[in-house]
Protein backbone atom coordinates (compact mmCIF):
# COMPACT_ATOMS: atom_id res chain seq x y z
CA UNK A 1 0.00 0.00 0.00
CA UNK A 2 1.26 3.42 -0.93
CA UNK A 3 1.37 5.86 1.92
CA UNK A 4 3.40 8.65 0.39
CA UNK A 5 3.00 10.41 -2.94
CA UNK A 6 6.79 10.30 -3.42
CA UNK A 7 6.55 6.54 -4.02
CA UNK A 8 4.69 7.22 -7.29
CA UNK A 9 6.85 9.05 -9.85
CA UNK A 10 5.55 9.05 -13.44
CA UNK A 11 8.19 8.97 -16.18
CA UNK A 12 9.07 12.40 -17.51
CA UNK A 13 9.39 11.33 -21.14
CA UNK A 14 6.04 9.61 -21.52
CA UNK A 15 2.67 11.22 -22.09
CA UNK A 16 0.80 8.46 -20.31
CA UNK A 17 2.50 6.63 -17.49
CA UNK A 18 1.71 3.96 -14.94
CA UNK A 19 2.80 4.15 -11.37
CA UNK A 20 3.03 1.31 -8.92
CA UNK A 21 3.16 1.00 -5.22
CA UNK A 22 6.36 -0.28 -3.74
CA UNK A 23 4.69 -3.36 -2.39
CA UNK A 24 2.05 -4.50 -4.85
CA UNK A 25 2.67 -2.84 -8.24
CA UNK A 26 -0.97 -1.77 -8.35
CA UNK A 27 -1.77 1.16 -10.72
CA UNK A 28 -2.65 4.34 -8.85
CA UNK A 29 -4.63 6.22 -11.49
CA UNK A 30 -5.95 8.78 -9.10
CA UNK A 31 -2.58 9.99 -7.87
CA UNK A 32 -1.26 9.91 -11.43
CA UNK A 33 -4.07 12.20 -12.58
CA UNK A 34 -3.36 14.74 -9.86
CA UNK A 35 0.37 14.69 -10.58
CA UNK A 36 -0.25 15.18 -14.32
CA UNK A 37 -2.46 18.15 -13.61
CA UNK A 38 0.17 19.69 -11.35
CA UNK A 39 2.80 19.27 -14.07
CA UNK A 40 0.54 20.95 -16.64
CA UNK A 41 -0.28 23.85 -14.33
CA UNK A 42 3.35 24.45 -13.42
CA UNK A 43 4.61 24.47 -17.01
CA UNK A 44 5.50 27.77 -18.57
CA UNK A 45 2.82 29.80 -20.33
CA UNK A 46 2.94 32.33 -23.12
CA UNK A 47 3.65 35.77 -21.65
CA UNK A 48 0.96 38.46 -22.02
CA UNK A 49 3.27 40.69 -24.10
CA UNK A 50 4.02 37.92 -26.59
CA UNK A 51 0.34 37.05 -26.71
CA UNK A 52 -0.41 40.65 -27.70
CA UNK A 53 2.35 40.66 -30.33
CA UNK A 54 1.18 37.41 -31.94
CA UNK A 55 -2.46 38.48 -31.96
CA UNK A 56 -1.54 41.84 -33.47
CA UNK A 57 0.33 40.18 -36.33
CA UNK A 58 -2.58 37.82 -37.04
CA UNK A 59 -5.03 40.72 -36.98
CA UNK A 60 -2.74 42.67 -39.31
CA UNK A 61 -2.74 39.80 -41.81
CA UNK A 62 -6.53 39.42 -41.62
CA UNK A 63 -7.09 43.04 -42.56
CA UNK A 64 -4.22 43.15 -45.02
CA UNK A 65 -6.23 40.63 -46.99
CA UNK A 66 -9.23 42.99 -46.99
CA UNK A 67 -7.08 45.88 -48.15
CA UNK A 68 -5.38 43.81 -50.84
CA UNK A 69 -8.63 42.71 -52.46
CA UNK A 70 -9.78 46.35 -52.51
CA UNK A 71 -6.57 47.67 -54.09
CA UNK A 72 -6.50 48.68 -57.73
CA UNK A 73 -3.70 46.19 -58.27
CA UNK A 74 -5.75 43.18 -57.15
CA UNK A 75 -9.32 44.41 -57.68
CA UNK A 76 -8.53 46.06 -61.00
CA UNK A 77 -11.10 47.29 -63.52
CA UNK A 78 -12.92 46.19 -66.64
CA UNK A 79 -11.91 47.17 -70.19
CA UNK A 80 -13.23 50.62 -71.11
CA UNK A 81 -12.96 53.06 -74.03
CA UNK A 82 -13.35 56.84 -74.15
CA UNK A 83 -14.98 59.00 -76.81
CA UNK A 84 -11.77 59.18 -78.81
CA UNK A 85 -11.63 55.43 -79.08
CA UNK A 86 -8.73 55.02 -76.68
CA UNK A 87 -9.22 51.90 -74.57
CA UNK A 88 -7.74 50.68 -71.30
CA UNK A 89 -6.97 47.02 -70.73
CA UNK A 90 -8.92 44.90 -68.24
CA UNK A 91 -6.95 44.32 -65.04
CA UNK A 92 -7.23 42.47 -61.73
CA UNK A 93 -10.17 40.37 -60.53
CA UNK A 94 -12.83 42.67 -61.97
CA UNK A 95 -11.19 42.63 -65.38
CA UNK A 96 -10.39 38.91 -65.33
CA UNK A 97 -14.00 37.88 -64.56
CA UNK A 98 -15.62 40.93 -66.26
CA UNK A 99 -17.56 41.98 -63.15
CA UNK A 100 -20.00 44.86 -62.74
CA UNK A 101 -19.63 47.23 -59.79
CA UNK A 102 -22.42 45.38 -57.99
CA UNK A 103 -20.75 41.98 -58.51
CA UNK A 104 -17.48 43.53 -57.41
CA UNK A 105 -19.16 44.73 -54.22
CA UNK A 106 -20.64 41.26 -53.62
CA UNK A 107 -17.12 39.85 -53.82
CA UNK A 108 -16.06 42.19 -51.02
CA UNK A 109 -18.97 41.13 -48.81
CA UNK A 110 -19.12 37.41 -49.59
CA UNK A 111 -16.71 36.33 -46.90
CA UNK A 112 -19.05 37.86 -44.30
CA UNK A 113 -21.53 35.03 -44.88
CA UNK A 114 -19.10 32.57 -43.34
CA UNK A 115 -18.22 35.08 -40.63
CA UNK A 116 -21.87 35.56 -39.64
CA UNK A 117 -22.51 31.84 -39.28
CA UNK A 118 -19.26 30.82 -37.64
CA UNK A 119 -18.67 33.64 -35.10
CA UNK A 120 -21.44 32.69 -32.62
CA UNK A 121 -20.58 29.00 -33.02
CA UNK A 122 -16.93 29.52 -32.08
CA UNK A 123 -17.95 31.77 -29.18
CA UNK A 124 -20.26 29.06 -27.80
CA UNK A 125 -17.76 26.23 -28.29
CA UNK A 126 -15.15 28.20 -26.31
CA UNK A 127 -16.98 27.18 -23.12
CA UNK A 128 -16.19 23.52 -23.78
CA UNK A 129 -13.03 23.43 -25.89
CA UNK A 130 -9.60 25.00 -25.76
CA UNK A 131 -9.95 28.53 -27.28
CA UNK A 132 -6.43 28.45 -28.72
CA UNK A 133 -7.17 25.22 -30.53
CA UNK A 134 -10.32 26.81 -31.95
CA UNK A 135 -8.20 29.72 -33.16
CA UNK A 136 -5.79 27.23 -34.74
CA UNK A 137 -8.65 25.54 -36.60
CA UNK A 138 -9.93 28.89 -37.84
CA UNK A 139 -6.55 30.09 -39.06
CA UNK A 140 -6.02 26.80 -40.91
CA UNK A 141 -9.35 27.24 -42.73
CA UNK A 142 -8.39 30.86 -43.50
CA UNK A 143 -5.04 29.83 -44.99
CA UNK A 144 -6.55 27.14 -47.24
CA UNK A 145 -9.37 29.45 -48.38
CA UNK A 146 -6.96 32.27 -49.29
CA UNK A 147 -4.92 29.79 -51.34
CA UNK A 148 -8.18 28.95 -53.12
CA UNK A 149 -8.81 32.63 -53.88
CA UNK A 150 -5.50 32.84 -55.69
CA UNK A 151 -6.29 29.68 -57.65
CA UNK A 152 -9.84 30.69 -58.64
CA UNK A 153 -11.03 29.70 -62.10
CA UNK A 154 -14.53 31.26 -61.96
CA UNK A 155 -16.40 34.04 -60.19
CA UNK A 156 -18.57 31.63 -58.14
CA UNK A 157 -15.45 29.81 -56.92
CA UNK A 158 -13.70 32.92 -55.61
CA UNK A 159 -16.98 33.96 -53.91
CA UNK A 160 -17.10 30.55 -52.20
CA UNK A 161 -13.47 30.85 -51.09
CA UNK A 162 -14.13 34.33 -49.66
CA UNK A 163 -16.95 32.82 -47.59
CA UNK A 164 -14.55 30.31 -46.06
CA UNK A 165 -12.05 33.10 -45.37
CA UNK A 166 -14.84 34.53 -43.20
CA UNK A 167 -15.27 31.21 -41.40
CA UNK A 168 -11.56 31.12 -40.65
CA UNK A 169 -11.50 34.67 -39.34
CA UNK A 170 -14.54 34.07 -37.08
CA UNK A 171 -12.71 32.11 -34.37
CA UNK A 172 -10.03 34.77 -33.99
CA UNK A 173 -12.27 37.83 -33.79
CA UNK A 174 -14.47 36.20 -31.13
CA UNK A 175 -11.69 35.06 -28.80
CA UNK A 176 -8.67 37.34 -29.24
CA UNK A 177 -10.00 40.51 -27.54
CA UNK A 178 -11.13 38.74 -24.30
CA UNK A 179 -7.64 37.23 -23.94
CA UNK A 180 -6.04 40.65 -24.36
CA UNK A 181 -8.49 42.23 -21.92
CA UNK A 182 -7.68 39.56 -19.31
CA UNK A 183 -3.90 39.85 -19.58
CA UNK A 184 -3.48 43.60 -20.02
CA UNK A 185 -2.32 45.65 -16.98
CA UNK A 186 -5.30 47.11 -15.10
CA UNK A 187 -4.51 50.73 -16.00
CA UNK A 188 -3.63 49.97 -19.62
CA UNK A 189 -6.54 47.86 -20.82
CA UNK A 190 -7.82 50.42 -23.33
CA UNK A 191 -4.26 51.07 -24.56
CA UNK A 192 -3.67 47.35 -25.20
CA UNK A 193 -6.98 47.13 -27.03
CA UNK A 194 -5.89 50.19 -29.00
CA UNK A 195 -2.68 48.42 -30.02
CA UNK A 196 -4.65 45.38 -31.14
CA UNK A 197 -7.28 47.31 -33.10
CA UNK A 198 -4.63 49.58 -34.57
CA UNK A 199 -3.92 46.62 -36.84
CA UNK A 200 -7.29 47.08 -38.56
CA UNK A 201 -6.54 50.36 -40.37
CA UNK A 202 -2.87 49.48 -40.57
CA UNK A 203 -3.67 46.10 -42.13
CA UNK A 204 -6.08 47.60 -44.65
CA UNK A 205 -3.56 50.29 -45.57
CA UNK A 206 -0.76 47.75 -45.85
CA UNK A 207 -3.07 45.69 -48.05
CA UNK A 208 -3.54 48.65 -50.40
CA UNK A 209 0.20 48.99 -50.82
CA UNK A 210 0.88 45.25 -50.91
CA UNK A 211 -1.93 44.51 -53.36
CA UNK A 212 -1.06 47.46 -55.56
CA UNK A 213 2.59 46.43 -55.80
CA UNK A 214 2.10 42.68 -56.27
CA UNK A 215 -0.81 43.14 -58.68
CA UNK A 216 1.16 45.59 -60.82
CA UNK A 217 4.45 43.72 -60.94
CA UNK A 218 3.26 40.09 -60.83
CA UNK A 219 -0.42 39.07 -60.75
CA UNK A 220 -3.42 39.47 -58.47
CA UNK A 221 -3.21 35.73 -57.74
CA UNK A 222 0.25 36.07 -56.15
CA UNK A 223 -1.15 38.53 -53.61
CA UNK A 224 -3.42 35.82 -52.14
CA UNK A 225 -0.74 33.13 -52.24
CA UNK A 226 1.66 35.40 -50.38
CA UNK A 227 -0.91 36.01 -47.62
CA UNK A 228 -1.38 32.26 -47.14
CA UNK A 229 2.36 31.74 -46.73
CA UNK A 230 2.54 34.48 -44.08
CA UNK A 231 -0.42 33.12 -42.08
CA UNK A 232 0.54 29.41 -42.15
CA UNK A 233 3.05 29.54 -39.22
CA UNK A 234 0.44 31.13 -36.94
CA UNK A 235 -2.11 28.47 -37.87
CA UNK A 236 0.37 25.83 -36.74
CA UNK A 237 1.16 27.82 -33.60
CA UNK A 238 -2.52 27.75 -32.64
CA UNK A 239 -2.25 23.99 -32.15
CA UNK A 240 1.11 24.00 -30.38
CA UNK A 241 1.32 26.77 -27.80
CA UNK A 242 -0.03 26.37 -24.29
CA UNK A 243 -2.97 28.75 -23.81
CA UNK A 244 -3.52 31.22 -21.03
CA UNK A 245 -6.68 30.83 -18.97
CA UNK A 246 -9.68 32.89 -20.13
CA UNK A 247 -11.57 34.54 -17.29
CA UNK A 248 -15.10 33.20 -16.81
CA UNK A 249 -14.34 29.85 -18.45
CA UNK A 250 -13.23 26.52 -16.97
CA UNK A 251 -9.75 25.22 -17.67
CA UNK A 252 -9.74 22.50 -20.32
CA UNK A 253 -7.24 20.57 -18.17
CA UNK A 254 -9.53 20.68 -15.17
CA UNK A 255 -12.49 19.52 -17.27
CA UNK A 256 -10.53 16.51 -18.53
CA UNK A 257 -9.33 15.71 -15.02
CA UNK A 258 -12.80 15.85 -13.55
CA UNK A 259 -14.18 13.60 -16.29
CA UNK A 260 -11.36 11.10 -15.84
CA UNK A 261 -11.64 11.00 -12.06
CA UNK A 262 -15.42 10.60 -12.18
CA UNK A 263 -14.94 7.40 -14.17
CA UNK A 264 -11.83 5.98 -12.52
CA UNK A 265 -11.85 7.03 -8.86
CA UNK A 266 -14.58 4.63 -7.53
CA UNK A 267 -12.54 1.63 -8.55
CA UNK A 268 -9.12 3.02 -7.63
CA UNK A 269 -9.66 2.67 -3.93
CA UNK A 270 -10.67 -0.96 -4.28
CA UNK A 271 -7.74 -1.74 -6.56
CA UNK A 272 -5.22 -0.51 -4.04
CA UNK A 273 -6.55 -3.10 -1.57
CA UNK A 274 -5.86 -6.03 -3.91
CA UNK A 275 -3.07 -8.47 -3.05
CA UNK A 276 -0.18 -9.35 -5.31
CA UNK A 277 -1.71 -12.72 -6.16
CA UNK A 278 -4.72 -10.87 -7.71
CA UNK A 279 -2.60 -8.79 -10.14
CA UNK A 280 -3.88 -10.54 -13.26
CA UNK A 281 -7.51 -9.95 -12.29
CA UNK A 282 -6.70 -6.32 -11.54
CA UNK A 283 -5.24 -5.81 -15.00
CA UNK A 284 -8.35 -7.22 -16.66
CA UNK A 285 -10.53 -4.90 -14.60
CA UNK A 286 -8.27 -1.98 -15.49
CA UNK A 287 -8.57 -2.78 -19.22
CA UNK A 288 -12.36 -2.75 -18.98
CA UNK A 289 -12.26 0.53 -17.08
CA UNK A 290 -10.01 2.05 -19.77
CA UNK A 291 -12.57 1.17 -22.46
CA UNK A 292 -15.35 2.63 -20.34
CA UNK A 293 -13.26 5.78 -19.86
CA UNK A 294 -12.90 6.20 -23.65
CA UNK A 295 -16.64 5.83 -24.20
CA UNK A 296 -17.38 8.23 -21.35
CA UNK A 297 -14.91 10.76 -22.79
CA UNK A 298 -16.66 10.64 -26.16
CA UNK A 299 -20.00 11.07 -24.43
CA UNK A 300 -18.63 13.99 -22.38
CA UNK A 301 -17.46 15.86 -25.48
CA UNK A 302 -20.80 15.28 -27.19
CA UNK A 303 -22.59 16.58 -24.10
CA UNK A 304 -20.25 19.59 -24.00
CA UNK A 305 -21.14 20.50 -27.61
CA UNK A 306 -24.85 20.00 -26.89
CA UNK A 307 -24.71 22.20 -23.77
CA UNK A 308 -22.84 24.90 -25.72
CA UNK A 309 -25.64 25.17 -28.24
CA UNK A 310 -28.50 24.88 -25.75
CA UNK A 311 -26.94 27.64 -23.65
CA UNK A 312 -26.61 29.90 -26.70
CA UNK A 313 -30.27 31.01 -26.67
CA UNK A 314 -30.10 31.82 -22.96
CA UNK A 315 -26.92 33.85 -23.41
CA UNK A 316 -28.39 35.72 -26.38
CA UNK A 317 -31.44 36.69 -24.31
CA UNK A 318 -29.18 38.13 -21.61
CA UNK A 319 -27.10 39.96 -24.19
CA UNK A 320 -29.99 41.68 -25.93
CA UNK A 321 -31.49 42.81 -22.63
CA UNK A 322 -28.33 44.80 -21.96
CA UNK A 323 -29.19 48.33 -23.18
CA UNK A 324 -25.56 49.47 -23.16
CA UNK A 325 -24.60 46.65 -25.50
CA UNK A 326 -27.50 47.34 -27.88
CA UNK A 327 -26.81 51.10 -28.13
CA UNK A 328 -23.09 50.51 -28.55
CA UNK A 329 -23.63 48.03 -31.38
CA UNK A 330 -26.19 50.24 -33.16
CA UNK A 331 -23.66 53.08 -33.26
CA UNK A 332 -20.96 50.65 -34.36
CA UNK A 333 -23.17 49.38 -37.22
CA UNK A 334 -23.63 52.91 -38.61
CA UNK A 335 -19.93 53.63 -38.21
CA UNK A 336 -18.88 50.41 -39.94
CA UNK A 337 -21.27 50.99 -42.82
CA UNK A 338 -19.16 53.99 -43.76
CA UNK A 339 -15.73 52.56 -42.91
CA UNK A 340 -16.41 49.34 -44.84
CA UNK A 341 -17.35 51.26 -47.98
CA UNK A 342 -14.38 53.63 -47.52
CA UNK A 343 -11.96 50.71 -47.32
CA UNK A 344 -13.32 49.08 -50.46
CA UNK A 345 -14.24 52.00 -52.71
CA UNK A 346 -11.81 54.61 -51.35
CA UNK A 347 -8.93 54.09 -53.77
CA UNK A 348 -11.27 53.89 -56.76
CA UNK A 349 -13.21 57.02 -55.69
CA UNK A 350 -9.98 58.95 -55.11
CA UNK A 351 -8.67 57.91 -58.50
CA UNK A 352 -11.84 59.07 -60.29
CA UNK A 353 -12.46 62.32 -58.33
CA UNK A 354 -8.91 63.64 -58.05
CA UNK A 355 -7.21 61.67 -60.85
CA UNK A 356 -4.75 60.15 -58.39
CA UNK A 357 -2.16 58.24 -60.34
CA UNK A 358 -1.14 56.25 -57.27
CA UNK A 359 -4.46 56.06 -55.41
CA UNK A 360 -3.53 52.77 -53.69
CA UNK A 361 -0.31 54.25 -52.33
CA UNK A 362 -1.86 57.57 -51.25
CA UNK A 363 -4.86 56.03 -49.50
CA UNK A 364 -2.60 53.41 -47.99
CA UNK A 365 -0.16 55.97 -46.58
CA UNK A 366 -2.90 58.23 -45.19
CA UNK A 367 -4.83 55.34 -43.66
CA UNK A 368 -1.84 53.62 -42.08
CA UNK A 369 -0.53 56.82 -40.45
CA UNK A 370 -3.94 58.01 -39.25
CA UNK A 371 -4.97 54.49 -38.27
CA UNK A 372 -1.94 53.96 -36.05
CA UNK A 373 -1.99 57.40 -34.43
CA UNK A 374 -5.78 57.60 -34.13
CA UNK A 375 -6.38 54.12 -32.71
CA UNK A 376 -3.51 54.35 -30.22
CA UNK A 377 -4.64 57.83 -29.16
CA UNK A 378 -8.18 56.62 -28.52
CA UNK A 379 -6.94 53.89 -26.20
CA UNK A 380 -4.46 56.09 -24.32
CA UNK A 381 -6.97 58.93 -23.93
CA UNK A 382 -9.59 56.58 -22.49
CA UNK A 383 -7.05 55.22 -19.97
CA UNK A 384 -5.97 58.77 -19.17
CA UNK A 385 -9.48 60.00 -18.31
CA UNK A 386 -10.18 56.66 -16.51
CA UNK A 387 -11.59 53.84 -18.57
CA UNK A 388 -15.31 53.66 -17.81
CA UNK A 389 -18.30 52.95 -20.03
CA UNK A 390 -19.72 56.55 -19.87
CA UNK A 391 -16.30 58.01 -20.69
CA UNK A 392 -16.00 55.59 -23.60
CA UNK A 393 -19.34 56.80 -25.00
CA UNK A 394 -18.23 60.44 -24.66
CA UNK A 395 -15.08 59.72 -26.63
CA UNK A 396 -17.02 57.73 -29.24
CA UNK A 397 -19.62 60.41 -29.94
CA UNK A 398 -17.21 63.38 -29.89
CA UNK A 399 -14.51 61.84 -32.06
CA UNK A 400 -17.01 60.48 -34.61
CA UNK A 401 -18.85 63.78 -34.96
CA UNK A 402 -15.67 65.81 -35.53
CA UNK A 403 -14.30 63.16 -37.87
CA UNK A 404 -17.51 63.25 -39.92
CA UNK A 405 -17.23 67.03 -40.27
CA UNK A 406 -13.66 66.84 -41.61
CA UNK A 407 -14.32 63.92 -43.99
CA UNK A 408 -17.51 65.47 -45.39
CA UNK A 409 -15.75 68.78 -45.99
CA UNK A 410 -12.80 67.01 -47.63
CA UNK A 411 -14.97 65.47 -50.36
CA UNK A 412 -16.43 68.90 -51.22
CA UNK A 413 -13.00 70.31 -52.08
CA UNK A 414 -11.58 70.33 -55.60
CA UNK A 415 -7.96 70.56 -54.48
CA UNK A 416 -6.20 67.23 -54.09
CA UNK A 417 -3.92 68.53 -51.36
CA UNK A 418 -6.81 70.11 -49.46
CA UNK A 419 -8.68 66.83 -49.69
CA UNK A 420 -5.74 64.82 -48.34
CA UNK A 421 -5.21 67.22 -45.40
CA UNK A 422 -8.85 67.29 -44.25
CA UNK A 423 -9.49 63.61 -44.95
CA UNK A 424 -6.41 62.70 -42.89
CA UNK A 425 -7.71 64.73 -39.92
CA UNK A 426 -11.12 63.07 -40.30
CA UNK A 427 -9.62 59.58 -40.35
CA UNK A 428 -7.45 60.41 -37.36
CA UNK A 429 -10.57 61.20 -35.31
CA UNK A 430 -12.71 58.38 -36.70
CA UNK A 431 -10.11 55.72 -35.91
CA UNK A 432 -9.90 56.92 -32.28
CA UNK A 433 -13.14 54.98 -31.69
CA UNK A 434 -11.70 51.47 -32.03
CA UNK A 435 -10.48 50.95 -28.45
CA UNK A 436 -13.49 52.60 -26.72
CA UNK A 437 -16.17 50.75 -28.71
CA UNK A 438 -14.60 47.36 -28.01
CA UNK A 439 -13.95 48.27 -24.37
CA UNK A 440 -17.71 48.78 -23.98
CA UNK A 441 -18.44 45.41 -25.65
CA UNK A 442 -16.09 43.62 -23.26
CA UNK A 443 -17.09 45.36 -20.02
CA UNK A 444 -20.88 45.69 -20.32
CA UNK A 445 -21.33 41.90 -19.95
CA UNK A 446 -20.08 39.32 -17.46
CA UNK A 447 -16.75 37.60 -18.33
CA UNK A 448 -18.25 34.37 -19.69
CA UNK A 449 -20.30 36.35 -22.23
CA UNK A 450 -17.41 38.36 -23.66
CA UNK A 451 -16.64 36.05 -26.63
CA UNK A 452 -20.33 35.99 -27.53
CA UNK A 453 -20.53 39.78 -27.10
CA UNK A 454 -17.61 40.24 -29.49
CA UNK A 455 -19.04 37.68 -31.91
CA UNK A 456 -22.54 39.20 -32.04
CA UNK A 457 -21.07 42.69 -32.27
CA UNK A 458 -18.97 41.60 -35.21
CA UNK A 459 -21.89 39.82 -36.86
CA UNK A 460 -24.10 42.91 -36.47
CA UNK A 461 -21.61 45.46 -37.78
CA UNK A 462 -20.98 43.30 -40.82
CA UNK A 463 -24.48 42.08 -41.69
CA UNK A 464 -25.95 45.56 -41.26
CA UNK A 465 -22.75 47.53 -41.92
CA UNK A 466 -20.07 46.74 -44.47
CA UNK A 467 -21.82 43.71 -46.04
CA UNK A 468 -24.61 45.81 -47.59
CA UNK A 469 -22.58 49.03 -47.83
CA UNK A 470 -20.15 47.92 -50.57
CA UNK A 471 -22.79 46.70 -53.05
CA UNK A 472 -25.21 49.52 -52.12
CA UNK A 473 -22.56 52.15 -52.78
CA UNK A 474 -21.88 50.38 -56.08
CA UNK A 475 -25.58 50.64 -56.97
CA UNK A 476 -25.69 54.34 -56.04
CA UNK A 477 -22.61 55.03 -58.13
CA UNK A 478 -24.01 53.08 -61.08
CA UNK A 479 -27.19 55.19 -60.82
CA UNK A 480 -25.83 58.73 -60.32
CA UNK A 481 -22.40 58.20 -61.91
CA UNK A 482 -20.65 60.72 -59.64
CA UNK A 483 -18.12 59.51 -57.10
CA UNK A 484 -18.10 62.88 -55.32
CA UNK A 485 -21.85 62.79 -54.63
CA UNK A 486 -21.69 59.12 -53.71
CA UNK A 487 -18.96 59.70 -51.11
CA UNK A 488 -20.83 62.69 -49.60
CA UNK A 489 -23.98 60.60 -49.16
CA UNK A 490 -21.93 57.84 -47.58
CA UNK A 491 -20.03 60.15 -45.19
CA UNK A 492 -23.22 61.71 -43.83
CA UNK A 493 -24.05 58.40 -42.10
CA UNK A 494 -21.19 59.05 -39.66
CA UNK A 495 -23.33 61.79 -38.08
CA UNK A 496 -25.95 59.13 -37.28
CA UNK A 497 -23.31 57.00 -35.53
CA UNK A 498 -22.21 59.98 -33.41
CA UNK A 499 -25.83 60.66 -32.36
CA UNK A 500 -26.44 57.04 -31.30
CA UNK A 501 -23.28 56.88 -29.20
CA UNK A 502 -24.22 60.23 -27.63
CA UNK A 503 -27.37 58.55 -26.26
CA UNK A 504 -25.16 55.92 -24.58
CA UNK A 505 -23.69 58.56 -22.26
CA UNK A 506 -27.01 58.86 -20.42
CA UNK A 507 -27.77 55.15 -20.03
CA UNK A 508 -27.22 53.66 -16.57
CA UNK A 509 -24.22 51.38 -17.07
CA UNK A 510 -22.38 48.82 -14.94
CA UNK A 511 -18.86 47.51 -15.55
CA UNK A 512 -19.29 43.74 -15.20
CA UNK A 513 -15.65 42.71 -15.71
CA UNK A 514 -15.32 41.52 -12.08
CA UNK A 515 -18.86 40.20 -11.77
CA UNK A 516 -18.96 36.76 -10.21
CA UNK A 517 -20.35 33.95 -12.32
CA UNK A 518 -23.56 32.32 -11.14
CA UNK A 519 -24.36 28.65 -11.47
CA UNK A 520 -21.88 25.86 -11.81
CA UNK A 521 -20.15 26.65 -15.07
CA UNK A 522 -16.68 26.26 -13.60
CA UNK A 523 -16.08 22.68 -12.50
CA UNK A 524 -14.26 22.33 -9.22
CA UNK A 525 -11.35 19.97 -8.93
CA UNK A 526 -12.14 17.16 -6.49
CA UNK A 527 -10.07 17.20 -3.32
CA UNK A 528 -7.97 14.05 -3.54
CA UNK A 529 -5.06 14.81 -1.30
CA UNK A 530 -6.88 13.58 1.76
CA UNK A 531 -8.10 10.28 0.29
CA UNK A 532 -6.65 7.15 1.80
CA UNK A 533 -6.14 4.19 -0.52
Amino acid sequence: MVTKEEDCLPPVTETTSRCYSTSSSTPLAELETVRSLEIVESSSSLSPVWLLVIFCIINLLNYMDRGAIASNGVNGSTRSCNDKGKCTLATGIQGHFNLSNFEDGVLSSSFMVGLLIASPIFASLAKSFNPFRLIGVGLTVWTIAVLGCGSSFAFWFIVLCRMFVGVGEASFISLAAPFIDDNAPQKQKAAWLGLFYMCIPSGVALGYVYGGYVGKHFSWRYAFWGEAVLMAPFAVLGFLMKPLQLKGFPSSDSIKTVRSIEVMSPSVGSETLKNNNRLQVDNEIEHDQFEVSIETSKSSYANAVFKSFTGFAKDMKVLYKEKVFVVNVLGYVSYNFVIGAYSYWGPKAGYNIYKMKNADMIFGAVTIICGIVGTLSGGFILDRVTATIPNAFKLLSGATFLGAVFCFTAFTLKSLYGFIALFALGELLVFATQAPVNYVCLHCVKPSLRPLSMAISTVAIHIFGDVPSSPLVGIVQDHINSWRKTTLILTSILFLAAAIWFIGIFINSVDRFNQEETGSENPRRPELSSRTP
